[in-house]
């Protein structure tokens, strides 16, 4: 067999699966609790608790679809030179039908006082992913298909991410770009991944003070990716006497210049109820449950996503230092 169909199968099986994620507007893995750790989507995030913090998060999407997604991401950030910088460190597993993604990044972010409780971080982010597919976990329409081939694959490509995020005490935004590099070449192993295109992340939310006991936080993220539809969510979440999150995200997309995509394409995608405590003074735990309410919901095929965070840091540093982002 010769090395251009070797990879022109390779190829043809990283689209079958890929396209299946373009049809409903998610390249990327996609995590509901992003508004309490913006280092999965924003590399100029790091350090902007100005203390260090770790986090594991677990999801486990459309759980009764056969070869559903499921993602693991641990991440690790913390403050250096008196606030003005930031490190960090993502380590991303991700898993869906005979598709593998592992991999992992390290942060630099630069933090710069615009004003008295103002700061723009910038960063950056650098590491590699190891794209795989497994064939033998594949189920052919017909036997003794010769297109697909038998065993492994891997694709390994760099990856390279910017980002800036402003903040002051009771608003946010940020702007990020993943995906920088590597798709050339990957083109150049005649391997063309979905997953390696461009990813544009924007960010914007704040904290609405009703009492000393309720706080309000709106935020909205919008995604944008060649060949699906934009993507936002609306996010309202409402903190409870310093010890407790509760709130929502409705998650939609929208279709404004992509003409070429599927006009039957539902503009419904889901909705997510989402609950953080304060376990202890330091631990956080948090639980997000996604209702689809595309074509999915018939199928009973909703998410749940658990994280588990921990301030290195004692409650009394926290307490004078308070990040609500």
């Amino acid at each position: 067999m010769s090395t251009m169909f070797k990879y022109s199968s390779i190829l043809l099986l990283f689209f079958l699966i890929i396209f299946e994620r373009q049809a409903l507007a998610q390249q990327l893995p996609q995590f509901s609790q992003y508004m309490f750790n913006e280092l999965h989507i924003n590399p100029g995030y790091a350090g902007y608790r100005q203390e260090g913090y770790i986090q594991a998060t677990y999801r486990k999407q459309w759980g009764n679809f056969p070869g559903a997604p499921e993602t693991f991401s641990f991440s690790g950030d913390f403050s250096a030179n008196e606030g003005k910088m930031g490190l960090g460190v993502l380590l991303l597993g991700d898993k869906i039908g005979a598709t593998r993604t592992i991999g992992g990044l390290l942060n630099y972010a630069y933090h710069i006082q615009l004003g008295s409780e103002s700061h723009l971080g910038l960063g950056v982010s650098a590491g590699a992913y190891q794209y795989s597919i497994d064939t033998d976990l594949l189920e052919p329409n017909e036997e003794n298909d010769i297109l697909i081939l038998e065993g492994d694959f891997n694709v390994l490509a760099p990856n390279l991410n910017s980002g800036l995020f402003f903040h002051s005490t009771d608003f946010y935004a940020g702007i990020s770009a993943y995906n920088m590099i590597g798709k050339n070449l990957l083109k150049k192993r005649e391997v063309e991944l979905d997953y390696h295109d461009i990813h544009f992340y924007f960010t914007m939310g704040g904290m609405v003070y009703l009492s000393n006991e309720v706080q309000l936080k709106p935020s909205i993220l919008v995604k944008e990716v060649k060949g699906a539809p934009t993507n936002y969510d609306l996010n309202l979440m409402v903190l409870f006497y310093e010890k407790v999150w509760l709130g929502g995200s409705y998650r939609s997309n929208v279709k404004w210049w992509k003409s070429n995509l599927d006009k039957n394409l539902s503009s419904r995608n889901a909705f997510a109820l989402i609950a953080e405590i304060f376990a202890t003074d330091n631990l956080r735990v948090g639980y997000s449950y996604d209702y689809n309410l595309n074509a999915l919901r018939d199928f009973r095929s909703n998410s749940h996503e658990f994280s588990v965070g921990y301030y290195i840091s004692d409650k009394r540093e926290r307490m004078e230092n308070k990040r609500r982002f």
